[in-house]
């Protein structure tokens, strides 16, 4: 059901102005993202008539204009990955494990998208690997789910990926399953202070090749000495990996996965006003505890819109990825393997089927909704329908 205030909206009166006043500095790719946010589900991009074979009821769908970027369209595509990801669970505890970049370096990923974003990801899925492997740990390998999340609630640029982790592995050797202990992974410093020098490392290696760039206050750190001083203070400071409790089963694993996945900046949901001048939001504040972490922040419009962009992934950048046991590459076998080692069924294939999609019922008498007109971009449709159609009148 429609929500009484989208990022569309906003898009859509305060757009224009913010275009025209940062007019050369939105990249092609950003302006696209605007306009496919402000013309989803409208005449702009096409739709279709359908009507109820049973009551005549009839209603128009607007095409969706499918971009990663948009509130609206996630659901589906969440759903549709959802039911992929499914036969993948195993019947063990998951653990969901935060790797966090210091402010320091993301103020350098902000520059760095495609790089400090690819990099922010094999790191923390080496180090998840790493540890998990080493004997004096868990000595096993594991398969990691990640997730790229770009943003605090506040919308505020802070790179962190989230994991979804089985608890335990497969053997070495591949002869046996190894349990995690119940409520116990990993140790979170030592993963930490495996992750900082793994990345830093890397980050520096990059910087020495030439493959960052600086832009503004921050163009002074392509010299050498000034990037190593700004990131002294970090070498020292503890960069945080966080675990949380396990999940309490498979289903539980499912349900955070739909919300975490398809997730943008901020959801439909959050916004509660919007006046033309200032949008107020939802967002928490996680330095407060209890009933206070739950805020309310107005912006002004054109901060809200860049913001908003500030969350703009490069093109063609996977942010759900899998390693370890879920690597694509042998992720079947994998599975199999590890089915066969904790004696479970693998899950029951499905027959394919002939049958047609499932059509829509109607929400007046929950008949059948059949199209009975297509238009295409930027048109209505004809004439509307009928006010009545007999039981199998409309044409398809």
């Amino acid at each position: 059901m429609r929500t009484s205030l989208e990022v569309a909206d906003i898009f859509r009166a305060a757009g224009p102005a913010y275009r025209a006043t940062h007019a050369g500095h939105l990249s092609l790719h950003q302006l696209k993202i605007m306009s496919a946010i402000e013309h989803c589900r409208t005449a702009a991009l096409g739709g279709h008539v359908e009507a109820c074979t049973d009551c005549g009821h009839w209603r128009i769908a607007y095409n969706s204009c499918r971009n990663r970027h948009c509130p609206r369209c996630q659901g589906a595509a969440a759903r549709t990955w959802l039911e992929a990801r499914e036969a993948d669970l195993l019947p063990v505890g998951y653990f969901h494990v935060v790797f966090t970049l210091p402010a320091e370096v993301a103020a350098i990923a902000f520059h760095n998208k495609a790089l400090v974003y690819d990099l922010l990801f094999k790191t923390a899925a080496d180090t998840m690997l790493t540890i998990a492997a080493d004997p004096k740990h868990l000595g096993a390998r594991i398969g990691i789910t990640a997730v790229l999340h770009t943003w605090g609630s506040a919308l505020t640029h802070h790179p962190h990926i989230h994991m979804i982790v089985p608890g335990g592995g497969i053997s070495r050797d591949g002869t046996r399953w190894i349990s995690a202990r119940p409520a116990f992974l990993l140790p979170v410093r030592v993963l930490g202070a495996l992750f900082r020098r793994l990345f830093l490392t890397r980050l520096r290696a990059l910087h020495d090749r030439g493959q960052l760039v600086f832009f503004g206050s921050m163009t002074q750190l392509a010299e050498r000495r000034a990037f190593l001083r700004h990131l002294s203070p970090v070498r020292k400071k503890r960069w945080v990996v966080y675990a949380k409790p396990p999940f309490a089963g498979p289903e539980a694993v499912l349900a955070y996965l739909s919300r975490y996945t398809h997730r943008v900046a901020i959801s439909n949901s959050r916004l509660v006003r919007f006046d033309d001048a200032a949008v107020t939001f939802r967002y928490k504040d996680y330095r407060q505890g209890g009933a206070n972490r739950q805020q309310v922040m107005t912006l002004a419009a054109d901060e809200f819109i860049r913001r908003f962009l500030l969350h703009t992934l490069p093109r063609g950048f996977h942010r759900i990825r899998h390693y370890g046991l879920l690597a694509s590459a042998r992720r079947k076998d994998h599975l199999e393997r590890a089915r066969r080692l904790l004696d479970v069924e693998p899950p029951p294939s499905e027959e394919p089927t002939d049958d047609a999609e499932p059509r829509p019922t109607c929400p007046c008498c929950g008949g059948i909704m059949i199209v009975i007109e297509v238009f295409e971009r930027r048109y209505q449709p004809r004439a509307p329908p009928p006010p009545s159609l007999a039981p199998g009148t409309p044409t398809p």
